[in-house]
């Protein structure tokens, strides 16, 4: 397992050891231990939770708030997507700033996003399932939006706009400077 650091305190890059042969393949998709003595973080997963989406398909940028804050590890399991993260954490020099990776099944990247961070997706192939563990329970009181098209994030999500297929509830989040960060 090859964990990368990013710019961004705490956010990684996770490239599983994949063994291959003429029956398929296997990787150790995450490992406790491993992790913690790469990264210095010690997170205990809770919650595991999978979506299906087609093409064209942007979920997000959602987070929870404290005290039910969320750090994620975030994979494709079929399809490809754009991975975007916003850093929310006031006292960090990445503050506002977006970071984005193409996440695959074929690439099997992973990515562990800290809790004080928006998330969304954008769905590049015919249609992705995409499989995220969590460190904490979800809390409807405690989940909040940021706008996907905020103009001062400048967010390319790599889907046409008159192609983006966008939830009433997401079309409805806070921009950037509205929404007062916790974190």
């Amino acid at each position: 397992m090859n964990i990368t650091p990013t710019d961004f305190d705490d956010l990684f890059i996770i490239e599983p050891t994949v063994y291959e042969d003429s029956r398929g393949y296997f990787f150790e998709s995450f490992h406790q231990k491993k992790f913690e003595d790469a990264t210095g973080i010690k997170c205990e997963f809770v919650q595991d939770n999978q979506s299906r989406s087609l093409h064209g398909v942007i979920r997000g940028l959602h987070m929870q708030v404290p005290p039910m804050a969320q750090a994620k590890l975030v994979r494709v399991l079929r399809g490809e997507v754009l991975d975007v993260v916003v850093d929310l954490r006031k006292d960090k020099p990445t503050f506002g700033k977006s970071f984005s990776i193409h996440l695959s099944a074929e690439n099997k990247q992973q990515l562990f996003i800290p809790r004080g961070f928006a998330h969304g997706i954008a769905v590049l192939s015919k249609e992705a399932e995409f499989f995220y563990k969590c460190d904490n329970y979800y809390s409807p009181e405690n989940e909040r939006g940021i706008i996907y098209n905020d103009a001062s994030l400048n967010i390319d999500w790599k889907i046409d706009s008159e192609k983006r297929i966008i939830s009433e509830k997401d079309q409805k989040n806070l921009d950037f400077f509205s929404f007062s960060s916790p974190f």
